[in-house]
């Protein structure tokens, strides 16, 4: 299978192209060309698959090319080693638990799939691999966990200064190795803007090879379709219509989730759950794609004021809104909407939630009071211990620290402060 620049579908590459390159040439970003649905029998006989399986199956059409398939079967079992759960929290909604794996977030999946891949592409090559990730919070600490000791790959991480949490911080600065991180004065947009401007800068390109660790690369990108697929398998037997509630900052997260429903996932709608960040909820309601400034909010993992994905999910439904609109709905909510419900959804259940997952329950909700009879899962992206100072301020309390998070508490924060992309581009041109 080849893939194709958004901008412009003559651009097309193989899936190892593709994943070496970050991103497009003209700066699109790749897509598969086709997505051929899965048997109807593997979504009729799901409940007999291991996850791993469901797996195989459907990242392989994607993949199969360039990765043999006993080796995808390896790099699958390196990055699904631990458990997704459906937890029914009420009558109607249920969360899907992303962050049982070692950073405690959703993005592990990701990372630990795009590592596997560019591990498995990098052997036998000269030349070092330089991943290049802007991060708005859980990105960084799932790449820099994810790649760590990868043989053949660096991994640089730019992240806005003051605008992660502690523990976010943490897990991205201490591990040392072949990971580094650029603390930037600015936003994550600031952040991002670095990354792509440096993939398109030949003074760079010319002397290192550059890929990146973003949700734009269909490595990170793509395989998070999985837990969809994990979750859709726990909640079948409900015999109701399913619908997933997705918080959402750069839409990879919804956007491998509708992949999912291509390949023939019977599940009718999705949700966009934003903060105060609220392009795409405005565009479906007017038709109108306005970037913004991001805003700082409880939520910071979202706070992202042009979502890079979103293209990719308009070219999914031929850029058509009135297809989209079927599909999709989006709802945008305050931080103190967000607290309100964890209040809430804490004293009704004793669920504590994260603010970003307290983001895609209230997108639910919202969408149930017109479908009142859809079965509802809303992703936990994030273990609320991540978020531990907004938890503690909202609920009064605070969760036990895990082992994955206490391992890099006592660590030593290790940046490099910059400002400037000048700044950065010196950096990799002397590394």
């Amino acid at each position: 299978m080849k893939f194709y620049s958004l901008n412009n579908q003559n651009i097309k590459v193989s899936f190892k192209d593709a994943v070496i390159a970050g991103i497009a040439p003209d700066k699109g970003l790749y897509f598969p060309e086709s997505i051929t649905p899965l048997p109807s029998d593997f979504f009729e006989n799901i409940e007999e698959l291991s996850n791993q399986e469901i797996a195989f199956q459907a990242i392989h059409q994607f993949v199969n090319e360039d990765i043999p398939d006993e080796a995808l079967k390896e790099i699958i079992a390196n990055t699904l080693d631990f458990n997704f759960p459906v937890v029914d929290i009420e009558d109607g909604v249920a969360t899907l638990e992303l962050f049982h794996g070692p950073t405690m977030a959703f993005k592990d999946v990701g990372a630990r799939f795009m590592a596997n891949c560019l591990g498995y592409f990098s052997q036998g090559e000269k030349q070092d691999v330089t991943v290049l990730v802007a991060t708005s919070g859980d990105t960084g600490g799932a790449v820099a966990n994810g790649f760590l000791g990868v043989d053949g790959v660096k991994v640089l991480i730019l992240y806005p200064s003051g605008k992660v949490s502690e523990i976010q911080e943490k897990q991205l600065t201490t591990l040392g190795q072949n990971i580094e991180a650029m603390e930037v004065d600015g936003v994550f947009d600031d952040c991002q803007r670095m990354v792509k401007t440096a993939f398109l800068d030949s003074e760079i390109t010319d002397h290192k090879k550059l890929t990146s660790a973003n949700s734009i690369n269909v490595a990170r990108w793509l395989p998070q379709l999985f837990y969809f697929l994990f979750a859709y398998k726990q909640a079948k037997s409900k015999g109701k219509e399913i619908i997933f509630s997705v918080p959402s900052g750069n839409f990879g997260n919804i956007c491998a989730g509708m992949v999912a429903q291509k390949l023939g996932m019977p599940v009718k709608h999705f949700v966009a759950s934003t903060n105060v960040n609220d392009v795409v909820p405005k565009f479906m309601e007017n038709g109108i794609y306005e970037p913004m400034t991001s805003i700082a909010t409880i939520s910071n993992a979202m706070d992202v004021g042009d979502p890079s994905n979103f293209v990719r999910i308009r070219h999914l439904h031929q850029d058509n809104l009135e297809t989209l609109q079927q599909h999709l709905s989006s709802y945008s909510f305050t931080d103190e909407a967000t607290k309100a419900t964890m209040k809430e959804v804490y004293s009704k259940t004793g669920y504590v939630m994260d603010p970003h997952g307290a983001v895609g329950y209230l997108g639910l909700k919202e969408y149930q009071k017109s479908h009142p009879n859809a079965y509802g899962i809303f992703l936990e992206t994030a273990h609320p211990v991540k978020f531990l100072d907004v938890v503690e301020d909202t609920l009064g309390l605070s969760p036990e620290i895990p082992p994955q998070i206490m391992k890099v508490m006592d660590k030593e924060k290790k940046s490099v402060p910059i400002a400037t992309y000048d700044e950065l581009k010196q950096f990799l041109l002397n590394d």
